[in-house]
Parts: structure tokens; sequence; C-alpha cells
């Protein structure tokens, strides 16, 4: 690991800016703040035969009320299948990748046994994603939460879908390529599943 410091959101299967900020600096997880609607806390985005997908998991709650939630409350709305739907269409979209098969059994566990909270089901995925591509798995989490940083670089906005609009993707083949053309910053999974073990070494490279 790197001397430089970050601030990031725990999101569903972070996107590759995410994950290249995990790559190339000391990441600590802001588990603190308010819920905030249409974030990457519960949804991520892959592509498919259709072009980009969004995988979005159901949270209990009027919608009305998430921003006066903290985001380490909210709980998964499991009265939805949301974990079979989403095995499914992760099996479907990636079958014919390069690597699906070969990291298959990592992700099946966590779409079989019902999940309470956002959050922690977030870090269990960010771990195991960290497991597949070989990085180690930042454990340090805030305290309380603060708006400005004193020291470091702050991240939290990529867990916004537009945050990443500057960050310049690495290039890699992907299944539907032919049809869609390159789709960028998707899901870190869709580079773990076409790359495989080079994954590591584009987050490494990317500019962040």
């Amino acid at each position: 690991m790197t001397e430089k410091q970050s601030l990031l959101f725990p999101a569903y299967f972070p996107s590759i800016a995410d994950f290249s900020v995990m790559a190339q600096y000391n990441v600590s997880w802001e588990v603190n703040g308010h819920y905030q609607k249409q974030s990457l806390r519960n949804r991520t985005y892959i592509t498919n035969d259709r072009g980009r997908h969004a995988l979005t998991i159901p949270i209990k709650g009027k919608a009305a009320e998430a921003p006066r939630r903290s985001y380490s409350e909210i709980l998964i709305d499991n009265s939805q299948p949301w974990q079979r739907t989403h095995w499914r269409t992760l099996q479907t979209a990636y079958r014919t990748s390069p690597y699906f098969e070969f990291y298959e059994h990592l992700f099946e566990p966590l779409f079989k046994e019902e999940k309470k909270y956002l959050l922690n089901f977030n870090l269990e995925g960010i771990e195991m994603l960290c497991q597949a591509l070989q990085m180690t798995f930042p454990k340090d989490k805030t305290l309380e939460y603060h708006k400005e940083i004193p020291h470091g670089s702050d991240h939290r906005y990529l867990i916004l879908p537009k945050g990443a609009s500057e960050f310049s993707s690495p290039t890699y083949n992907q299944v539907f390529m032919d049809r869609h053309g390159f789709i960028p910053n998707l899901s870190v999974i869709d580079l773990l599943f076409n790359e495989g073990p080079n994954a590591l070494s584009l987050l490494k490279a990317a500019t962040v």
C-alpha cells in the first residue's frame, strides 16, 4: 500500500473508479453520514446484451425518509427476490466471459444467504472482490462524519453515478463490445470477469 490516504463510501460491487482508488491509496471506509437515494450504495452497473444495465438492491422504508436515515441503519427489503434475480442476471451476462467460471464460486454465496443490513452486505461483497483481485481489504472505518477532511484525498463523491464523470477508465475487451462498443467505469466485476488476473494491473495504472 502507498502512503496516500483517501475516503470511500462502501458501494454495491463498486465501480472501477472506486477500486482504482483502493489499488493506489490507503483507504478508510466512510460508514457514517445519511443515506442518499439514487446513489451507488444500493446500485451497481454491469453490461449485458442490451448495454449498460443497473442492478439495484431494494431497501425497506419510504423513499422520502431515506435522507434522514444513517447508512448503517438501512435495511434490505428481502420480501423481493433480488438475490436470485441479480445472480441469474450476472450468470446470463457473463457466462461467456473469459474468467466468470474461475470466480463464480466466490460470488454465489453472497446471493444464497439472506442479508439484513445494506452496509454490511456491501462490505462483505467488497472483501470478496479484494480476495478475487488479490488486494488487501481496507479495514479502517470512520468514527463520525465530517463534510470536509483535514488531510488526505476525498473520493466519497464516487458514490454518486455521475461522480466519476472525469475518470479515465482503462479499456479492455467486454463481452458485448461488438454490439455496444466499450462502456466505461462499470462495476469492477465487469473488469474482473473479462480480465481476470490482469485486472489489478489495470486498476493500479488508472488515473484517479
